[in-house]
């Protein structure tokens, strides 16, 4: 497995991770107390408001979760069936693509609304924990695992378990490191544009930080690819890879 390959594929999910960091901030912020990504938060909440805590908005984080496990599932579905030497499918790089689309048309649509209602708020919710369920599923074809791009939480103990603190090697920290500044990173920007601009603005940086992360997905693909072809000729020359794997 290359590294190079690998460098470029923990990139790509890094900036995906600072996305999901950005979105849940404007959910959170914006969509009365409901995170989009990570799910653990929502499960807390939700028993939190079963037993009559105040505040806590049962429906919206009943609809986060529910929708994300759907978005989770049609992301596998979509991307079981892809086969090939390349580690990334391509149709997982379509949803993050469409996510992306989908992230801009939802924030120009929040802006054209303007104040939005209880349950139109619902609606948006759902939409944005089905789209990152789809994403979540649709990465995790890159293997590296430390990468979710949704919760930093097992990243955080493998970072520590393996730490040199801890008697291990510590491989991967800076990777580990990353995932987690970069959720904080675009949960901080996110809040700062949801307080002084507004939820649709920082629903658009979201869309603009994805944007960035289907780039290098599409680059660190094509990476894979070709370091593909290069393992195929070294052992066969008269080996191809078929187009379509790139």
């Amino acid at each position: 497995m290359s590294d190079r390959v690998d460098r470029g594929y923990a990139t790509a999910l890094l900036v995906l991770t600072a996305a999901t960091g950005a979105l849940d901030a404007v959910s959170y912020l914006a969509l009365d107390r409901v995170f989009t990504g990570n799910m653990t938060g929502n499960v807390l909440f939700l028993g939190f408001g079963l037993v009559g805590v105040q505040g806590i908005p049962v429906l919206n984080n009943l609809v986060a979760l529910l929708t994300f496990c759907l978005g989770a599932s049609l992301g596998s579905r979509l991307t079981r069936a892809s086969t090939g030497p390349v580690r990334l499918p391509r149709r997982a790089l379509l949803i993050v693509l469409a996510d992306t689309g989908a992230l801009v048309v939802l924030a120009l649509v929040w802006l054209a609304l303007g104040e939005i209602s209880r349950p139109t708020m619902i609606v948006l919710t759902g939409l944005l924990a089905l789209l990152l369920g789809a994403q979540a599923a649709a990465v995790r074809h890159t293997g590296l695992r430390d990468l979710s791009t949704v919760v930093v939480t097992m990243t955080m103990v493998n970072l520590s378990a393996d730490s040199r603190l801890a008697g291990g090697a510590g491989s991967a920290w800076l990777r580990r490191v990353g995932a987690i500044v970069t959720m904080g990173l675009g949960a901080l920007a996110s809040a700062a544009v949801t307080r002084y601009l507004g939820g649709p603005y920082a629903l658009l940086l979201a869309g603009v930080v994805m944007a960035v992360a289907a780039v290098l997905l599409g680059r660190a693909r094509r990476q894979d690819a070709l370091h593909v072809v290069r393992e195929s000729r070294a052992t066969d020359p008269t080996l191809s890879v078929p187009s379509t794997a790139v």
